[in-house]
């Protein structure tokens, strides 16, 4: 039997439960750079890479990208970590991902926290929509490789509020994606995502950190307060990438918020 690909891991030092840190596409562990030493007052962060991104592998199979296997492999790296519970948060399609999750294993997350992310909350017309999308941008990647990734709309060479350090670390990681993995899993991961519909099922302790510049998230925004239980809201002034851009607002927010979970 064959070996399952496993995520590019790094644990990093800190006090208190793990927190597993899971980014959105075409990023990478640099999205975490300005909030480690922070929540590492909290927390021992576990940061990992999407298949197909930076230092994790591009497996053949696309059963390996589709939002249930992430669970599990999320659930293999708790388990290799020999922890009990942990915290899970989630940055744009890692909050799909981690919200997921936190679906799956409540028993295993003391609490779990979200920002802005337009997979996490969709509706089945931006399903399809992104269905459709994605097929066209797959199409790209396959034909024209590492010059269709750099055109992506969300290589973060284009982005315009990340701190310059990020940004720079952000875009050495993006070279070394593979063209074919995020083909993959923009059609395997993206569409599939959401959790919108088991969002009212959600009982652990959860954190949304929203960037209010970015508009189209308004809807989920609203949607998240009318359906998930207890949640609690912190805004900013920042866009999508609300850890990055706003990072003392958000390293505030999740410190305070996990030390009261953890309390």
């Amino acid at each position: 039997m064959s070996r399952e690909p496993e995520l590019h891991v790094e644990v990093h030092a800190g006090r208190g439960p793990y927190l597993l840190l899971v980014h959105g596409m075409l990023a990478s562990r640099a999205q975490w750079l300005r909030n480690l030493e922070a929540l590492g007052r909290v927390s021992r962060p576990v940061v990992v890479e999407l298949f197909g991104h930076a230092r994790s592998p591009a497996p053949e199979d696309p059963a390996a990208y589709r939002p249930e296997a992430y669970a599990r492999e999320f659930e293999r790296i708790r388990t290799a970590l020999g922890a009990e519970r942990w915290f899970v948060c989630g940055q744009s399609l890692g909050a799909a991902l981690t919200m997921r999750y936190a679906l799956d294993h409540p028993e295993r997350v003391i609490a779990q926290i979200f920002t802005n992310s337009n997979s996490a909350l969709a509706d089945s017309v931006w399903a399809d929509g992104v269905r459709a999308a994605m097929a066209e941008t797959a199409r790209a990647l396959e034909g024209d490789g590492r010059a269709a990734l750099e055109a992506f709309p969300v290589h973060p060479r284009r982005a315009k509020r990340l701190p310059a350090d990020v940004q720079a670390a952000l875009v050495a990681d993006a070279a070394l994606a593979d063209p074919r993995g995020i083909a993959l899993g923009g059609l395997h991961t993206v569409p599939d995502s959401s959790v919108r519909e088991r969002a009212h099922e959600i009982r652990v302790p959860t954190l949304l950190v929203v960037g209010e510049r970015e508009q189209r998230f308004a809807d989920q925004r609203r949607y998240a307060e009318a359906t998930i239980p207890k949640l609690e809201v912190v805004a900013t002034g920042a866009g999508h990438a609300v850890n990055a851009e706003a990072w003392p607002e958000f390293n505030a927010a999740v410190t305070a918020f996990l030390g009261r979970a953890h309390a």
